[in-house]
This record gives structure tokens, C-alpha cells and sequence, in this order.
């Protein structure tokens, strides 16, 4: 064993006091678990415990504070952040189009007009089934009952045995009448302004962000203090920049690959509507495990209802959409990403349960993307590896 450090030297006669101030500022820590003088008379190591607890304290109310102000603003933060993530996929296009002197607005201009015309080309599509579906549910519903009969026989008779052996007659219980669901047009008109104006919102930041991002860095840039630092920030940004429009493009065109896949299979199988269970696919496909298990739900629940009769033939359709999301999460999509984007299953569970809780379903399908582009930005970041390093798979 190493002998432990001596203590500095001092003359005769010093106060202890002043030996543990002159220790403590000549690095000298007294061995763990002995109390010593030194320990005892010295006040530097627990104001130093203090503040430390003070600072943890300081710390868990400013996020609590932050987490409040994120729910209080989410009306404002999901369009904004929304618009970022599509003005950061669009951005290279733009940018290409700037190389070869074509002015940003215009470029922008074109997309915005091509962006519109597909948002309304799908809402057309797809309005008129899910309100259809929405509708006939209840009467889809009532009509299966009568199907499932053949395998519901054996249950009902082992109940109404039960309840002859306890109650000494066979009683059946009315079963409870569900009130028809209907959506009104006064329920349309009060809520198509406040959807109108969102998306607004969203496609005019999308715009602006495409015509002013590169203005916006630049000022950025400008305000560092040196040009060592102007180099390091513009590459770090940059670098950013392409990596997350890059995923940005390359999670989208997966997802409507397998929208469209699944569309395409549910139309081999007969299946009702099957552009909008396409488009629930694409959209729930943001949410890695989570959207394929709601998605392979709800198409059992809708080959149930629309089946003629209840045999095993009904999930053929949910099986092989399971089969081709299984595909996809764990060969397609990390072949093409790469390991560089891959995440902990349970960083992207924690991550869905506090941006789901926070902001409802729009913060399910967005937590990914954020988390994605976060752990992308603390890689470059001095000081924050460390949760690049926890979240990474």
C-alpha cells in the first residue's frame, strides 16, 4: 500500500484551521472513512457538498420549467418545428438550384407549388374514405357480430352454465347499446379554419426558411469572434446541415416506399380503401416499433370487419404486412441509413413516451426525426458526445 500524501509543511504552532485551508488549497484529500482533524475543522468541503446539491436542485427545476414551457407552446413549437424539418429536406434542392444561378425564391417558389398540389391531391384522396370508414364502423361492426357466432358458441355455453350452477336459472345480461357516432357539419366548419391556418403557417416558414436559411447562418457566422472560429462553426453547421437533410430524404422515401407497398398489397387482397391504409402506413412508420404494431392493428380490426366470414384467410393481409415491415426495419432501412443513424430501442421508447405525453401524436411522429437531428448535432458539439454516445444503438 502507498503511503498517503503528507501534509504541507508549516512552522510550529500553526492553527489547525490554517493547516486545513493550506491542504485544502495544496490539493491534499485526508484518506476516505477516517476522521481526521483535518476533516472535522475543515468548512471548503462541505460548502463545495452544498453547492453542488444546490446546483442539482437548480438544474432538475429548470427542466421541469422547460418541459412546462414546451406543453404551454406547442401550439407555436410543432408548426415551427414542422417547417424546420421540411425546410431542412428541401434545402439542398435549393441550394443545387443556387449553383447553378438559379435565384433561391424561384426555386422555392416551385416547390412550395409542387409541396401544395400534393398536400391537396392527397387530402382529396384520402378525405372521402376516412370519413366513409369513419361512418360505416359502427354498422361494419354490427354486422360481424353474427360471424364470430361459431366461435363464440362454446364461450356462451360454458357462461350460461356457470351462471345455472351459481344462481340456479339462466339469466342473460343485455348487452349495452353503443350511441351512433356522426360528425356534423357545424363540427367541419368550426375546426377547417384552425387547420387551414396551421398548415399555413407551416408552408409559409417552410418558404421563408428555403429563402433566408443561408442568410440567417451567414449572420450567424459573422458574430464569432474569430475566423478560427467562423471555419469551425460553418463546418460544423454545414455538416449538420447535409447530414439531417439526408436523413430527412432518405426516412421519406422509405416510408412512402412501404405506403406504397402496402397499398399495393392490400389492392391484391380486396382490401377497402387501400390508398388510406397506404398513407396510415407511411405516416405511422415515423414512429419505429410502435407505428408497425398500430398499423398491423388497425388492419386486423378492418379485415375483420369487411370480412365475409371469420376464418383464418381474414390475416393473410396483416401477415404479410408484417412480414414486409420486419423486412424493412431490420434489413432495408439499415443497409440504407447506416450505422451512423441507428438508435437504442430504448432511447427511442423514452423518447416517444415524453414527446408523446407532451404533445399528443404529433409529438409521437416527430420524436424520432428530433431525436435523430439532435443526436447528429451533440456528435459535432464539444462537451456533448456523451448523448450521441448514450442514444446511439
Amino acid at each position: 500500500m502507498s503511503e498517503p500524501e503528507p501534509l504541507p509543511s508549516l512552522a510550529p504552532g500553526t492553527p489547525v484551521g490554517l493547516v486545513a485551508e493550506v491542504a485544502v488549497a495544496e490539493g491534499f484529500e485526508p484518506p476516505s472513512g477516517q476522521d481526521t482533524p483535518l476533516r472535522r475543522r475543515n468548512p471548503v468541503l462541505g460548502i463545495r457538498r452544498h453547492l453542488r446539491a444546490i446546483r442539482l436542485v437548480f438544474n432538475a427545476l429548470l427542466l421541469l420549467a422547460l418541459l412546462y414551457t414546451i406543453t404551454l407552446t406547442k401550439a407555436l413549437l410543432i408548426p415551427l418545428v414542422l417547417a424546420a424539418f421540411i425546410g431542412l429536406a428541401l434545402n439542398p434542392i435549393v441550394a443545387f438550384g443556387a449553383r447553378l444561378r438559379i435565384p433561391r425564391w424561384l426555386t422555392a417558389m416551385v416547390l412550395m407549388i409542387g409541396l401544395i398540389t400534393g398536400i391537396g391531391s392527397g387530402v382529396g384522396l384520402l378525405a372521402q374514405p376516412a370519413i366513409g370508414w369513419f361512418h360505416g364502423a359502427p354498422t361494419a361492426i354490427r354486422s360481424f357480430v353474427p360471424k364470430l357466432r361459431s366461435f363464440t358458441k362454446p364461450l356462451e355455453a360454458a357462461n350460461r352454465a356457470t351462471q345455472t350452477l351459481v344462481s340456479g336459472s339462466s339469466t342473460r345480461a343485455a348487452v349495452p347499446q353503443s350511441a351512433p357516432i356522426s360528425i356534423s357539419a357545424w363540427d367541419v366548419v368550426s375546426t377547417a379554419p384552425k387547420v387551414l391556418a396551421a398548415v399555413l403557417s407551416v408552408l409559409l416558414l417552410v418558404f421563408f426558411f428555403l429563402i433566408y436559411g443561408d442568410s440567417m447562418l451567414r449572420r450567424l457566422v459573422e458574430i464569432t469572434p474569430s475566423f478560427a472560429y467562423k471555419r469551425h462553426a460553418v463546418t460544423i453547421v454545414r455538416g449538420i446541415q447535409t447530414e439531417i437533410s439526408r436523413y430527412l430524404l432518405t426516412a421519406l422515401l422509405i416510408n412512402a416506399s412501404l405506403g406504397a407497398i402496402t397499398a399495393g398489397m392490400l389492392w391484391l387482397y380486396k382490401v377497402p380503401d387501400p390508398l388510406l391504409w397506404g398513407a396510415v402506413a407511411m405516416f405511422a412508420n415515423f414512429i419505429p416499433y410502435v407505428g408497425a404494431i398500430v398499423t398491423t392493428t388497425l388492419l386486423a380490426v378492418v379485415c375483420m370487419l369487411y370480412a365475409n366470414d371469420a376464418s383464418l384467410e381474414v390475416f393473410l393481409p396483416v401477415l404479410t404486412f408484417a412480414g414486409i415491415t420486419a423486412v424493412e426495419g431490420n434489413l432495408i432501412t439499415p443497409l440504407i441509413q447506416g450505422a451512423s443513424m441507428r438508435l437504442s430501442p430504448i432511447a427511442i421508447l423514452l423518447w416517444l413516451l415524453v414527446w408523446g405525453w407532451l404533445w399528443g401524436i404529433p409529438g409521437a411522429l416527430l420524436a424520432v426525426p428530433m431525436l435523430t437531428c439532435t443526436k447528429l448535432i451533440t456528435e459535432r458539439v464539444r462537451g456533448w458526445e456523451w448523448f450521441a454516445h448514450i442514444v446511439q444503438r
